[in-house]
């Protein structure tokens, strides 16, 4: 059973990611209402009679949510019966499938009662927790951490709290650039890092859609900034533990390549490959930081036993 667990884990992980990014692709190429107000059929028919590229797009991601919502409810039952025992294990089981069906139910929502893009915006981290969750779970099966003697670890609780902080901020600033695209603002400032390099502080001169875009850079600076110096602090005081040491290098690649990829979608006048590469690297870096999360909350128990 444990090998057919290993299996569905993967498979869930990989759909997840095809999943968060069909919905980047949906909202980036405005195929939202490619299946018009109907769901979760195509214009109220299993076979529309006009295709079109936004109902492909649309219909394709319908399909391949639906399955994946199959493949997680099965993976999170069987992971609750037979390895429910680990310490995690039902809580992520739990917490994958009630946010993918919640994701799912906002994306109908959105087809059939035309959400404000504030109510949109939230679609995208609600399927990044899932993700998270699916990931930390297939750990748990592949017993990473044991193979890491992440038992051996102890974490101090100020840079618990601090991992904990950042994973939380995080999700803000996914939240303020999923809002970036569902506001049409992401080409709304010619320039990077300023929105126009020439009057950096013409603030008085913004548009809403500019705020909202320079709203996100500011976040995603801090959260670069933040991750940078907690990075520091943990090469300083965790070198000898490889889970750590190295972990923490991939995390700090991961948000610097997030940034660069951000300057990339201005200057490339959003490249749609681009684009679709900034949002998996940010699902990438919070499954790190998610992973850390998990390690942070066992050194917590270690620490108290």
């Amino acid at each position: 059973m444990i090998r057919i667990l290993k299996w569905l884990s993967v498979v869930a992980v990989l759909g997840m990611v095809f999943v968060l990014m069909g919905g980047s692709l949906v909202t980036k190429t405005e195929s939202g209402m490619g299946c018009g107000a109907s769901w979760p059929l195509c214009h109220g028919q299993v076979l529309p009679d006009e295709i079109t590229p936004e109902l492909v797009i649309e219909l394709s991601h319908r399909l391949v949510s639906g399955i994946m919502g199959v493949v997680v409810l099965l993976l999170s039952i069987l992971a609750w019966k037979y390895i429910g025992h680990v310490r995690e294990v039902k809580f992520l089981a739990f917490l994958s499938s009630f946010f993918l069906i919640l994701q799912a139910l906002i994306g109908a929502a959105a087809v059939v009662w035309n959400q404000s893009d504030f109510v949109l915006a939230t679609h995208f981290g609600i399927s990044l927790i899932s993700f998270a969750a699916l990931f930390l779970l297939m750990l748990l099966i592949f017993e990473i951490d044991k193979k890491f003697d992440a038992k051996s670890l102890i974490i101090q609780k100020k840079h618990r709290i601090e991992i904990y902080a950042l994973s939380i901020y995080t999700l803000m600033v996914v939240y303020t650039g999923a809002l970036v695209r569902h506001a049409h603002s992401s080409m709304v400032c010619g320039d990077w890092p300023f929105c126009t390099n020439s009057a950096p502080l013409a603030f008085a001169d913004y548009s809403i859609q500019q705020w909202i875009q320079m709203g996100h850079r500011l976040a995603a600076g801090i959260l670069f900034i933040w991750t940078l110096l907690l990075f520091i602090r943990i090469i300083r005081n965790y070198r000898s533990n490889r889970v750590m040491f190295w972990g923490w290098i991939t995390t700090m690649i991961l948000i610097s390549l997030q940034v660069f990829l951000g300057a990339m979608i201005i200057f490339t006048m959003l490249n749609l490959g681009i684009a679709l590469l900034h949002a998996l690297i940010i699902t990438c870096y919070f499954g790190m930081l998610s992973y850390f999360v998990l390690l942070s909350s066992r050194s917590a128990k270690y620490e108290k036993g």
